[in-house]
């Protein structure tokens, strides 16, 4: 069971949400907010919340600070942003502060719902416009100090780990990683944590948006 945490200042869309996803037998709703802040206040409660469905424009505290406090204080729980069209800077915002990806408010419910389940198994809702857009708003100072190589086996990564991070980058999951490269996932796990550890990041969106930030760099 998915426990989850609907935020989002305009009421029609909480309350909307929390009905149609709440239909779904692997997804519970255990609350609504209105803000960054009190999502935030509402996981410190107590609360067991694995996944928030955060609205990025919001008063008092938009997703995209709501995003960095949850995150840095509960690396653990998912932040998955709902957002329009018009919102790409605070999108790329928001997967720099930790969030795991993004859903468009004009989607269906069953993507809603399928993106939702996606990013809770640890995968990236990363979509291919905005990938491109991660080395233009991302600053240097968010990554690892670190000079940027032109391989991947500059911060001592092996030939598999450099793979497994660009499948990352591509959005697949360790199931998929797996299957493509012939593993099981207990060892995809395994170089996804060598990963971490010799590239100073916390987690698969930091991963992606590092490869990122290397090609881009790479290629200038």
């Amino acid at each position: 069971m998915i426990h989850l945490l609907i935020t989002d200042d305009d009421p029609f869309i909480r309350e909307s949400l929390k009905l149609i996803i709440g239909l779904d037998e692997d997804i519970e709703v255990v609350g609504t907010c209105t803000n960054g802040d009190e999502a935030l206040a509402f996981i410190q409660s107590g609360s067991q919340v694995d996944v928030v469905l955060m609205d990025i424009r919001m008063p008092i505290c938009d997703g995209v600070q709501g995003t960095l406090k949850i995150k840095q204080a509960y690396p653990n729980v998912v932040v998955l942003i709902l957002t329009t069209f018009d919102d790409d800077e605070f999108i790329v915002q928001a997967l720099r502060n930790g969030a795991s990806g993004y859903l468009l408010k004009n989607i269906s419910p069953d993507r809603i719902i399928q993106g939702i389940k996606t990013v809770e198994q640890g995968n990236l809702l990363i979509h291919a416009d905005i990938a491109k857009k991660l080395t233009t708003f991302i600053s240097p100072n968010t990554m690892p100090s670190v000079p940027v190589p032109k391989a991947l086996s500059a911060f001592g990564l092996t030939a598999s780990e450099q793979t497994v991070v660009v499948k990352i980058s591509e959005g697949l999951s360790n199931k998929e990683i797996a299957q493509e490269l012939f593993l099981s996932e207990g060892t995809v796990k395994n170089y996804i944590t060598e990963i971490l550890s010799k590239l100073n990041l916390r987690d698969r969106t930091q991963i992606a948006i590092f490869y990122l930030k290397q090609q881009s760099g790479a290629n200038r």
